[in-house]
Parts: structure tokens; C-alpha cells; sequence
């Protein structure tokens, strides 16, 4: 699979693009156990455009997780179009490795987003999310690929006609998430509207599926019975980092890889924790590390008291003990 000159290979694993989860330290984590393809935090275009200092930062991309994207989103063409060409200019501008692709958010449903118009609010205007991607793409020289959902509600599934419009405006990959905006997270992920896409005679860029991929069968059954390019994986690597490379062999054995163990999960921890550290400094390193410790030891028993102590510890020395002391005691 390609996105433009970016070659992902034979069924590619994406990192979804999370606010506050998918910054530089857990996507290294990530790109260690497999992810082909990685996504920035999503970054405001308005914020872009007013050089704000936490939007700025988002630029700012490795060279050790290339192939990388970064996302942008907005509601008003002309302000997106601009910040593509921020993004596209990242390394000028922010520093860093810079971005191989521009990746549009019309996907995000959570409100202060939504609500305003952009993510997966611009759903319920596709020919302003249409002109907002011609604006992008006419921006920028990268490649540009778009994330959304199926529609709105129930009532306005658009994607099959909009993947085309979208398509002919000339993005390169499109990812769509298998639930309305008005869904959020709940119930179950529906493919079939995704799995339509690609049967459409006329699409000819790469498609790929996103939601409820929380393990290596239902990932091979997505290729399989939907014949997407690409699976997205988002929330279902909280704490599980692991599971790309759980798909992949899977993918290339028909055989599950052997779970990790404690101290594995331990020393693992503490890489990313570390990282997170380098990256944003001693007191955002550990804040930001917390919802990531939390789910690496979810499923220990008599494991509170400690959870309580890993995400209330300002220390990082602490912290650090606090994850020996877990490899002694469960290990």
C-alpha cells in the first residue's frame, strides 16, 4: 500500500491520531513494536495560525518514527489551507524531522471540537468539508490523506458518495471509523459502509478501517471480510502498545505471540515513561504518563493501592520505584 510515494507495504498498521495519548514518547513505544504508520496529536489550525506555543509543539516529529503524519483540523478552508502549509514547513518552523503526509481530521466527535464545526461536526456539511479539502490539498505538495466517520446519525451515513467526492479532490488514503459523530464510542464499530467503499468501482485510493480493532483476529477478519488496505488502531493500544506487533504475527504465523510478562510490561513502562520524561520535562513527563501506567498493570491482582500511588506521584525517581517495586511484587 502507498499514500503517494510513502510505501507502507502489504497491510499496513496505523496509530490513530489521540489527543493527549499519541504525543513523541508513546509513539516511539509504538513504532518499536510495529506501528507502520503514525499520526501527530491532532493540531488546531486556528491555533497554527495565531503561532500558539502547545500547537507549535505538536509539530514537532522525530526522525526515528518517519513514516509520521500530521494532523490538522479546523472549520474555514482558507485558515486549513494555511495551516497545511505550516505543517508541511514543520521543520522551519517547529524543528524536528518534519511531516511525509498531511492528514485532515474530520473524524474527532467529542464536543468542544464537533460542536464548533470541525472533526466529525463537519459531517453535516459535506460540500464545506469537500471545500476544505480542495483547499488543503491545493496548499501543499505532501501528500494529503482525510479521517472521518460514517455520517452524522443514523439518518445520514454519507460516506460511500463522500469517500468519491473527497477522492476527486485529490486526497490519497481515506480512514474512516465505523460509527456516526452522534455514536461518539458506543456500541459497535459497523464496517459494512466501509467495506462498500471499497467495492465501489471508481475508488482507487487506499481505504483504511477504524474501530473496535481490539486484537489480532479482529484485525485479520477486517482485511479479510471488508478487504480494506490499512486498519487503524486507536484506544485498544492503551496500555497495549504490544499489539501491533500481536497483529503481525498473527498476520504472518496464524499463531498468537506469547503475552508478556510483568517484568517485560515493568521494563517496558519504564522506556516509555523515561522517554515521556526526555520529551516533556520532569512535572508534563509524569502527568502525562499516568493514564499509560494506570493501563499497563490494569489486569494485576490486589494491584490499587499501587495504581493509586503510580498516578498521584510527582516524582520521577519514585515513580521509577514504584515500577520495581511492581516487578517485585507480581513479577
Amino acid at each position: 500500500m502507498k499514500i503517494g510515494n510513502v510505501d507502507l507495504g502489504e497491510k499496513p498498521l496505523f496509530l490513530a491520531p489521540m489527543e493527549d495519548v499519541t504525543d513523541a514518547s508513546f509513539r516511539y513505544i509504538c513504532k518499536e513494536f510495529g506501528a507502520d504508520m503514525m499520526y501527530t496529536e491532532f493540531v488546531s489550525s486556528d491555533g497554527l495560525i495565531r503561532d500558539a506555543k502547545k500547537s507549535l509543539a505538536k509539530l514537532v516529529t522525530y526522525a526515528e518514527e518517519k513514516p509520521i503524519g500530521i494532523q490538522i483540523y479546523g472549520h474555514i478552508p482558507d485558515a486549513m489551507g494555511e495551516a497545511a502549509k505550516m505543517a508541511e514547513n514543520a521543520v522551519e518552523i517547529a524543528g524536528g524531522a518534519g511531516a511525509d503526509i498531511i492528514d485532515i481530521n474530520f473524524g474527532c466527535p467529542v464536543s468542544k471540537i464537533a460542536g464548533r464545526g470541525a472533526g466529525s461536526g463537519m459531517m453535516r456539511f459535506p460540500d464545506k468539508m469537500v471545500e476544505i479539502t480542495k483547499s488543503v490539498v491545493e496548499s501543499v505538495k505532501l501528500p494529503v490523506t482525510v479521517k472521518t466517520r460514517l455520517g452524522w446519525d443514523d439518518d445520514s451515513k454519507i460516506i460511500v458518495e463522500l469517500a468519491e467526492r473527497l477522492q476527486d479532490v485529490g486526497i490519497q488514503a481515506l480512514t474512516v471509523h465505523g460509527r456516526t459523530r452522534c455514536q461518539m464510542y458506543k456500541g459497535e464499530a459497523d464496517w459494512t459502509l466501509i467495506g462498500k467503499i471499497k467495492e465501489n468501482p471508481r475508488m482507487h485510493i487506499p481505504i483504511i478501517g477504524n474501530g473496535d480493532i481490539t486484537d489480532a483476529m479482529g484485525a485479520k477478519e477486517a482485511f479479510d471480510k471488508y478487504g480494506v488496505d490499512g486498519i487503524m488502531i486507536g484506544r485498544a493500544t492503551y496500555g497495549r502498545p504490544w499489539i501491533f506487533k500481536e497483529i503481525k504475527h498473527y498476520l504472518s504465523t496464524g499463531e498468537f505471540m506469547q503475552p508478556l510478562s510483568v517484568l517485560e510490561k515493568v521494563e517496558l513502562a519504564k522506556k516509555h515513561f523515561n522517554k515521556s520524561v526526555s520529551v516533556k520535562g520532569d512535572r508534563v513527563g509524569v502527568l502525562e504518563m499516568r493514564r499509560h501506567l494506570s493501563n499497563y498493570f490494569k489486569c494485576l491482582p490486589d494491584f490499587k493501592e499501587t495504581r493509586l500511588k503510580l498516578v498521584t506521584e510527582n516524582d520521577p525517581a519514585q515513580v521509577l520505584n514504584l515500577l520495581d517495586f511492581v516487578a517485585q511484587r507480581w513479577g
